[in-house]
């Protein structure tokens, strides 16, 4: 097995690298939309609860595979030409932000009521108090499933081979498939992605702890 990482190494790491880019990708994008998605999950706004709401339990009860697939046949059939890794990129997306709507209306939900009723009599406006109270103690929050969820992304981004993406799975399959050694081969992405996955888990304890002692009182 070693002998074959030495051999096919590079191509090896190159599709680690390819899987973190498109995780990470996935992730920051996700954030975003996952947050317009949480916000409007616990607003006022009935139609937009419920659109929130349906938006949710497509992306979060259908599989990753049929969701990567009609984002891939899809978008052309529109006549929007897009590549393997961006379409691979748009599904993360999507599936992630679903996810990540639901830890932050948790995140959000568990913010006392009492400091929003507070900011709202000192005129604070809805803009300042998410930005200034609510996201902060929120993010402390929800720090730890949303580290879950990175790993659970970097994870399903192996699932990408299927629309020819040469991520770190489809990498290891053309490394079987030339050195007829599939088991060294499966082995060695394994591999890499216990290590990548165990880097974000340390990273993510770190910034934990990092964020409890800022966060204490002095």
């Amino acid at each position: 097995m070693l002998e074959l990482f030495v051999r096919h190494h590079g191509v090896l790491l190159g599709g680690a690298a390819t899987t973190l880019l498109l995780s990470g990708l996935a992730i920051a994008l996700g954030a975003m939309l996952g947050l317009a998605l949480a916000f409007g999950l616990t607003g006022r706004n009935r139609p937009v609860r419920l659109l929130c709401g349906a938006y949710r339990s497509f992306w979060r009860g259908t599989p990753i595979v049929v969701q990567l697939l009609l984002v891939f046949y899809l978008l052309p059939h529109l006549g929007i030409g897009v590549s393997p890794f961006a379409a691979a990129v748009l599904a993360l997306t999507l599936n992630t932000a679903a996810f990540q709507a639901e830890i932050y209306r948790a995140g959000l939900a568990a913010v006392p009521t009492g400091q929003l009723e507070a900011a709202r009599m000192l005129g604070i406006g809805r803009g300042a108090i998410r930005r200034r109270i609510l996201l902060p103690q929120m993010f402390r929050l929800v720090l730890p499933p949303l580290v879950n969820e990175t790993i659970i992304i970097v994870k399903n981004s192996s699932l990408v081979s299927i629309i020819a993406v040469t991520e770190l799975t489809r990498r290891s399959q053309q490394i079987a498939s030339s050195s007829f050694q599939p088991l060294e081969a499966y082995l060695l992405a394994g591999l890499l992605y216990l290590a990548v996955n165990l880097v974000l888990a340390e990273a993510g304890r770190r910034l934990e702890r990092r964020l409890a002692v800022s966060g204490a009182p002095a």
